[in-house]
């Protein structure tokens, strides 16, 4: 058991006036960082700080108040960002009269006692939902809390459950939202204190044992609808005026991509990459469990392991970020069960990561016309189909159909040298099935679809005003980095 407590902001804090610093997510739209990064924002840019570091908050980033970028300091991606002043705050009203009476656990209580805007992060933490492709950070390509004192999921996979500390895993817990809503259009609501119009949005979860694998959904859905809005961006049309003069390849992806050897039991997976230490350090926590490396595994009650005990300690070999050998099983057993490993720390990974991409088709082709910013050269045309279907046994809620807009989705790269190494690692991508997975979209909110993974790509040609075109002259270094990141490097080429 561990304990809880809650936070309050100050009148002339960020959260108090109604100030929220937000980010641009990888469909065009804008989320908020969570309040206590816009508490922390607003303090360096009231007094006319330049430059912030959120190390001290627990994340990577780098802010220029200048440029309003927010740049990655291990992959340079640079994201841009905006201070609203329009946002009501608290941002949650409630939907029938209040309770006279002491205010209890009910939906109604909860709502009304809520101490501010809930963001939904996907890069910026370190959980990695199945249900979250959209959100702070960790976006649909790459949802809500720090990422300071979380475990981070590599794989696209429900979250753990039964173990002591899944409150902590299950991020998108923060608030208590009711099991179904009705099925229909959306309806006419409440009106805030503020004027802002806060309409009814309808979203179905069947079962209660979905919610918490749509709670970054709906949690978006629920900004939107009080004033924090997801923009929405018309989808590139079909280059179908730009005639191909050069048909490159076509790609199938099936299920069984590869053919690689790996080991048959999980726990010889866990085995060759980390070495069990003797003695566990006295004052680290286990940022999968979250207990104390000398307690047992928080996982002892739902992973049982052949020689693995729940006291056993072990240091990844690379790295050296130190975790129980017990959560490193539940988190492999979790996964794909691919032979590979991500440390939930740092991200460095073990063997060849796959992911859990739905079949579908690549198709690769050029022509002549330039992209702006690179007047040198012609264009790689990248068209993706994939179609809906049933989820797997690799997806959050197998054997659930799962749906594919927008497709097929076209991307455009610029037709030089370096282009064409991106164009390759695409394909190293695909093969491995990272470039897209099945959750919950960042746009719409629709749970169980197709989204981006973590790969950026360039959506439109003549334009960049959604950050989705050009001219980027940063985005082929950025997507090499992000590859990486997914352990898709040069080495794998031709493989």
């Amino acid at each position: 058991m561990r304990a809880v407590r809650r936070h309050l902001f100050a009148q002339d804090s960020a959260a108090g006036q109604g100030i929220v610093w937000e980010w641009q997510n990888d469909e065009g739209g804008w989320s908020p960082y969570e309040m206590k990064v816009c508490v922390f924002l607003e303090q360096a840019f009231t007094h006319g700080i330049q430059h912030a570091d959120l190390s001290s908050l627990g994340y990577n980033y780098d802010i220029d108040f200048v440029s309003l970028v927010q740049t990655n300091k291990t992959s340079r991606f640079r994201r841009g960002i905006q201070r609203r002043m329009d946002t009501p705050y608290p941002v949650t009203t409630a939907t029938g009269p209040l309770h006279t009476a002491v205010a209890c656990s009910c939906q109604q209580c909860l709502l009304n006692s809520a101490t501010g805007p809930i963001t939904t992060r996907y890069r910026h933490s370190m959980i990695n939902l199945p249900s979250s492709s959209a959100v702070p950070q960790v976006s649909s390509r790459t949802a809500a809390l720090s990422s300071s004192g979380l475990g981070f999921v590599p794989y696209n996979k429900p979250t753990l459950s039964g173990a002591r500390s899944t409150p902590r895993l299950n991020a998108q817990n923060a608030w208590a939202l009711p099991q179904s809503v009705g099925v229909g259009g959306p309806s006419p609501g409440l009106s805030a204190s503020n004027g802002v119009s806060i309409p009814n949005l309808p979203v179905e979860m069947s079962k209660p044992s979905k919610v918490n694998q749509a709670l970054a959904g709906m949690t978006a859905i629920l900004m939107s609808a009080t004033g924090l809005p997801v923009r929405l961006t018309c989808a590139s049309q079909p280059a179908s005026t730009r005639r191909a003069t050069k048909k490159h390849s076509s790609v199938k992806e099936g299920r069984k991509v590869s053919k690689k050897v790996t080991p048959s039991e999980p726990e010889q997976v866990v085995r060759k990459y980390a070495e069990e230490l003797r003695g566990a350090p006295a004052d680290e926590d286990c940022i999968i469990c979250m207990e104390k490396l000398a307690s047992p595994s928080g996982y002892a009650d739902a992973c049982e392991g052949k020689a693995i005990k729940p006291e056993a300690v072990g240091r990844l070999t690379k790295c050296q970020h130190t975790f129980h050998l017990l959560c490193v099983l539940a988190m492999y057993t979790n996964g794909n069960k691919d032979g590979s490993l991500q440390c939930p720390s740092c991200k460095t990974i073990y063997g060849e990561k796959t992911g859990t991409q739905p079949k579908g088709k690549m198709e690769v082709s050029t022509f002549t016309q330039s992209l702006p910013g690179h007047k040198d050269c012609g264009t790689i045309q990248i068209v993706y189909h994939i179609s809906r279907g049933i989820q797997g046994p690799e997806h959050p809620n197998p054997g659930t159909p799962y749906t594919a807009r927008g497709f097929p989705r076209y991307c455009y790269l610029p037709d030089n040298e370096k282009g064409r190494k991106v164009l390759d690692l695409l394909r190293v991508a695909w093969k491995r099935r990272l470039i897209f997975t099945v959750g919950t979209s960042s746009t719409t909110g629709e749970s169980n679809t197709v989204v981006w993974n973590e790969i950026h790509h360039k959506t439109e040609m003549d334009t960049n005003l959604s950050g989705h075109g050009y001219p980027d002259p940063n985005y082929l270094d950025n997507v090499l980095a992000e590859l990486a990141a997914q352990g898709v490097t040069e080495d794998g080429v031709g493989q």
